[in-house]
């Protein structure tokens, strides 16, 4: 991700800026609100916010009907309904903005409104560490003594990565096992974008959309392209060993970040409501923005995610890389720290915890959900090639990978009950909860 100034302006007009690591200097605020309203008094809530704190036009977006979404959400005389959420991204006046809170205080027909912020892609370019060794074993069905034997001997031997054929996250996941392939199964990566024209990738895309004005769905940044790939990369690509998990799954891009790896709550909420017209089973989201210790979860996030679910949609995202470890653990960052988004760690070849992984040390919904391998990370690359990654980002799309694929051995479970299996099949680790969840990703 750039390190330069963002694309959108703070309250003074000025360019805000990230630091070099590409996370926020504090939360970074756009002057809009994300507003969730009653599905069934949708228009209730939206005469009190006329009445009250004076919002600009409402403009309705219905289903995929997305097309101008990313030029309504730059207009400052225009406030974005999208219906199918029951969601609404408000322009309101500075003077208008405490009687903005006030009336969602107070109407029943507004259940949230939160200020709107900025959110960015989350890898780590440069590792400050050295890797460590490659993973000494993974889960078998074998005898469990007989298992941890085999660990020990291989951890005495050394790395001894083979990545001829599979990466070494596919095998730690035992992906290269699986018979599944995710066929069926649409999967949404909401990010920077696709190289659409990547020999290994252009087979499985289905549609593409970009929510950022002025950008088409060309990946200009490298972020989506690598997360893409991961997610649904071909079971033969054009060079090296196979990287993706779902080679089958259905990709749905939708290029919510721009080039510069930054994008708005705005961005992201009609990428989710896009996704989700489109039939997406599984919504991936390498993004997020840093929150402190303490830090509640936002209520926004939390009510668009129990949405999908119901709708048979699980959102993934990635928890964050503002740790430095062992000294210093961040929080799982914002949407990740909500309940009913699974949240996921990253894992190096060793499966430890990534140095710059954050953990669950806030409260409800802070937890991380699952581990994955996310240091040194082969996939995809704009221009059709390819590059290693790490961060939580390349976590995430492992996991969308085998959603894909417990999506496709259970077609008529709920988004609940997917989430549920995807847990209860997860290999234990010794590390803290805090640090891995559940534990390590498994296929199916």
């Amino acid at each position: 991700m750039a390190n330069g100034p963002m694309d959108r302006r703070g309250h003074d007009g000025q360019p805000q800026r990230m630091n070099g690591a590409g996370t926020p200097q504090g939360a970074e605020y756009t002057g809009r609100y994300v507003v969730l309203l009653d599905p069934g008094n949708q228009e209730s809530g939206l005469n009190a916010l006329r009445s009250s704190a004076e919002i600009a036009s409402v403009e309705r977006v219905r289903g995929s009907d997305v097309g101008n979404v990313s030029e309504l959400l730059e207009r400052p005389d225009v406030s974005v309904h999208f219906e199918e959420l029951a969601a609404a991204v408000v322009e309101v006046r500075p003077e208008q903005r405490h009687a903005l809170v006030t009336a969602a205080e107070a109407d029943p027909a507004i259940i949230a409104a939160e200020p709107e912020r900025m959110v960015y892609a989350m890898p780590i370019t440069a590792p400050t560490q050295a890797p460590t060794e490659f993973f000494p074993a993974y889960r078998s069905d074998e005898e469990v003594v007989d298992r941890h034997t085999r660990a020990e001997i291989a951890a005495a031997q050394g790395p001894a990565a083979d990545e001829q054929t599979f990466t070494w996250g596919l095998q730690a996941i035992r992906a290269n096992l699986s018979h599944l392939t995710g066929r069926g199964v649409k999967v949404a990566v909401l990010d920077t974008g696709v190289d659409t024209d990547h020999p290994d990738l252009a087979g499985c895309i289905e549609e593409t959309m970009s929510f950022v004005l002025g950008e088409s769905v060309e990946d200009g940044n490298g972020h989506g392209t690598h997360c893409i790939g991961t997610v649904a990369g071909p079971a033969k690509p054009q060079q090296g060993p196979r990287y993706g998990v779902a080679c089958d799954a259905r990709i749905l891009a939708g290029k919510v970040l721009s080039n510069r790896g930054s994008g708005s709550d705005g961005q992201i909420l009609a990428g989710i409501a896009w996704a989700i017209s489109r039939g997406a089973r599984v919504i991936s989201m390498s993004l997020g923005a840093a929150v402190r210790p303490g830090e509640l979860f936002p209520q926004t996030y939390e009510i668009l995610a129990r949405r999908a679910l119901e709708r048979g949609t699980v959102i993934v995202a990635a928890a964050g890389n503002e740790s430095d470890r062992p000294p210093v653990i961040h929080p799982v960052g914002r949407p990740a720290n909500c309940p009913s988004i699974l949240a996921v760690a990253s894992l190096d070849r060793a499966l430890t915890p990534s140095f710059f992984s954050n953990g669950g040390i806030n409260g409800q919904g802070g937890e991380i959900n699952i581990a994955a391998p996310g240091r040194d990370v082969r996939s995809a690359a704009p221009g059709g090639g390819y590059q290693n990654l790490s961060g939580t980002s390349m976590a995430t799309p492992h996991v969308a990978g085998v959603l894909a694929l417990l999506g496709e051995a259970n077609p008529n479970v709920s988004a609940a009950d997917l989430v549920a299996r995807l847990k209860s099949g997860a290999f234990p680790l010794a590390q803290p909860i805090r640090d891995v969840g559940h534990g390590l990703l498994q296929a199916p």
